[in-house]
């Protein structure tokens, strides 16, 4: 059924494809704002899907305030009925993971096309749902794996793909959340892992993509280890926290973060609780969860240090690879700085990309965390020692190492966003526009990049390597034979 009143016809339909949204988010936001803005000559916003009313109030305004009233919502229960009365061509899903299977699969059999935010799924059973749609319907499944567009990994790509540094024997990956980003994981709805797959496979299912995409290859073995050592009430951080309460006289840590009107306070006379998120401190997040969790009882601040989390915050995988090469990976939830170290080895000499997206987690002059360097720049300057940036190195045998430059970026994920949304909204008809590097993502490698956090999932169990054949996936997640290498320049080689 619908939620809200009947859409406008649109003035020129038959020059732009009809898009709606599923899941209204704070991820949301980039599609619906692409749509209505940059993307609007060949895009056309015709409904959305979400149970919240008031999260698609929001939504709506904002699309009427874009020159764009009237968008109709619906249920998810009702998505064939959308898809069919709307004439959408493609559904854009961004609802919480473990819903994800459905509704691809759903929409793919209704008719429409599908754009899904990573990660594919968060089950076995998952592909197999999906891989078993897109067989049947032979329909469109796009993955927006946005970090494969930012310069600096497509720079890393284009360097093993030119053989420079020869055959790939191994990779090490090690990803640092800090202790604001990170700590978000475990405030949300991703702190169950029966809903997002746990950081294996949420926020890790990117960074196996990249592994994949990079050495052009597929897992084939997983071994993991890991565990919740500082979120949760048992950990030594939240028991250090409670003696000191204790003898502060303080009561028992609240169940959420919301509490002061200007976020610059702690809660219960905690001063600088800086673990603690104030949904009233952004009006965003304010509109799209404090003043609409009456409607679905959803609660988008809970304490970090609170029971019932059951995903993990460290996280180390060894992981196999068709053609031979080894992945070592770690995933750190809570460090005091965020970026990522990755070092390629090779037959012929090495590669090395290190990134810096916050070199200290820095306060604004409310005592709030500042996330964004591009958008604070001055926040972190005289940081000489963890400065902003990246810097990819290669190295060949028995000769100097030289520095690759980077391209500049422009918007989110290192630049990626803005490029992933041509892809996304301005590929040609007949399918992918022709890129040397690959860039644009289909169903099966979201597959391949959740294989290793669903066979993770399953090792962390059982304390035993799993063998991915054995998930039973539905499908190949085998790589074709690389094409023709490409020079550091870019030319095919």
């Amino acid at each position: 059924m619908r939620l809200e009143p009947e859409s406008v016809t649109s003035q020129n339909p038959s020059t732009r494809r009809r898009y709606a949204v599923a899941g209204l988010g704070h991820r949301s936001h980039m599609y619906v704002d692409a749509i209505l803005g940059d993307h609007a000559d060949v895009a056309e916003l015709v409904a959305f899907c979400e149970p919240n009313r008031g999260r698609a109030a929001v939504y709506t305004d904002l699309a009427a305030e874009r020159g764009r009233p009237g968008v109709p919502t619906y249920a998810p229960a009702d998505l064939e009925q959308m898809i069919t009365a709307e004439h959408v061509d493609t559904l854009i899903v961004t609802t919480p993971d473990a819903t994800h299977a459905d509704l691809v699969a759903r929409a793919l059999r209704a008719g429409a096309d599908v754009v899904v935010e990573k990660p594919l799924t968060t089950t076995a059973q998952g592909c197999r749902t999906i891989t078993d749609a897109v067989a049947e319907t032979g329909r469109s499944v796009v993955m927006t794996f946005n970090y494969r567009y930012a310069p600096r990994n497509s720079e890393l790509r284009r360097v093993i793909a030119s053989g420079e540094i020869g055959e790939v024997t191994s990779v090490h990956f090690e990803w640092v959340l800090d202790s604001v980003h990170g700590a978000d994981y475990f405030r949300r709805w991703h702190r169950l892992k029966d809903v997002s797959g746990g950081l294996l496979v949420h926020k890790s299912s990117h960074h196996f993509d990249l592994v994949s995409w990079w050495i052009a290859d597929a897992p084939t073995r997983v071994y993991a280890r890991g565990g919740l050592k500082v979120y949760g009430d048992t950990s030594p951080v939240a028991r250090e926290m409670a003696e000191r309460d204790a003898a502060a006289g303080l009561p028992p840590r609240p169940a959420r973060g919301t509490g002061s009107a200007d976020g610059t306070r702690g809660w219960e006379g905690r001063a600088g609780d800086r673990w603690a998120l104030d949904l009233r401190a952004d009006e965003r997040l304010k509109a799209l969860y404090l003043d609409a969790e009456h409607h679905d009882g959803y609660v988008r601040d809970q304490d970090v240090f609170s029971a019932g989390i059951t995903i993990e915050d460290n996280l180390a995988l060894l992981v196999d690879y068709e053609r031979g090469a080894t992945l070592t990976y770690s995933l750190n939830a809570h460090g005091p700085w965020e970026g990522y170290r990755v070092s390629v080895n090779g037959t012929k000499g090495r590669a090395e990309l290190e990134v810096v997206e916050r070199g200290s987690v820095e306060l604004d002059e409310r005592g709030r965390s500042i996330l964004d360097p591009s958008a604070n720049p001055g926040a972190w300057e005289g940081d000489d020692v963890r400065p902003f940036g990246d810097r990819l190195v290669v190295q060949k045998h028995w000769r100097r190492a030289r520095e690759v430059p980077i391209p500049a970026g422009i918007g989110g994920h290192g630049g990626g966003d803005a490029i992933l949304l041509q892809d996304v909204f301005r590929a040609p008809v007949e399918g992918p526009r022709h890129d040397p590097l690959g860039r644009a993502a289909g169903y099966l490698d979201g597959v391949r990049a959740v294989a290793v956090g669903i066979s993770g999932n399953a090792s962390l169990v059982s304390g035993q390597p799993v063998d991915v054949a054995d998930l039973g996936l539905g499908v190949s997640i085998s790589v074709p034979p690389p094409a023709p290498s490409l020079d550091p320049a870019g030319a095919t080689a």
